[in-house]
């Protein structure tokens, strides 16, 4: 099964982003426990709602069946935060194994997209379900986009991956099977065509940007002339 642990808010305008940062901590916690992806988790942009750039938060998806690995990870994931912390950031951070994860979480994580949520709903929310949350600094705003990054996680639905395999290490123009084989689950066209081969055109020097699909790691892409066109969503 799955531990997921959901990081939001780290930086400010100069530092590095939260992407960053939790790309960092996978590496640290893989060195103990294999850290099979990072996603990022677009989370509502309105006034109400400070933020530094997108308003995203990101998620490691850490392949453990042991309970006892959840306050482990989330030891490493914090002495980190804090080493990292940066003036004008608001971290949080969460952990749960995916058996304390509910519908009830995940409808929250689904409304961290659509409407301003409190620091008091997240916490009473994570209290009940026996879940890691804490806030790490400033006004621990973090707490509320950590929460819902687990359980939009925990959908299979949502995200976009910052980490997977090998799929950063492919920058610029790449053929179709050498992207399913670094970590793409599928690739299809915005016509529904399943896409195997051809050419595969990102930005220049950047890796493909593929999505959470029911479960499965899907690169979206367009036609263009002389092979198809790498889709970034969400």
């Amino acid at each position: 099964m799955t531990i997921y642990l959901g990081m939001d808010d780290t930086d400010n305008l100069e530092s590095r982003g939260t992407g960053r940062l939790a790309r960092a901590v996978a590496t640290a916690i893989d060195e103990h426990y294999p850290v099979s992806s990072v996603t990022r988790h677009q989370l509502y942009v309105h006034e109400d709602i400070p933020f530094t750039s997108h308003n995203s938060c990101a998620v490691l998806h850490i392949e453990s069946d042991a309970l006892s690995v959840v306050p482990e990870v989330f030891d490493i994931a914090e002495e980190m935060m804090l080493d990292d912390f940066v003036e004008g950031s608001d971290p949080g951070l969460c952990a749960a194994h995916a058996s304390a994860i509910t519908p009830a979480l995940q409808a929250y994580g689904w409304d961290a997209k659509v409407t301003v949520i409190t620091q008091e709903r997240a916490r009473t929310l994570a209290k009940n379900h026996g879940i890691f949350l804490k806030g790490l600094g400033g006004t621990e705003d973090g707490v509320i986009g950590s929460l819902a990054g687990i359980g939009l996680a925990s959908t299979g639905n949502d995200g976009r991956l910052l980490m997977k395999g090998s799929i950063r290490d492919h920058t610029g123009p790449q053929e179709a099977p050498a992207l399913l084989a670094a970590g793409i689950d599928e690739i299809w066209s915005t016509h529904g065509e399943r896409v195997t081969a051809g050419t595969v055109f990102t930005r220049e020097g950047k890796s493909v940007k593929a999505n959470m699909v029911g479960g499965r790691v899907v690169l979206m892409v367009e036609a263009c002339d002389g092979g198809w066109t790498a889709l970034k969503r969400g």
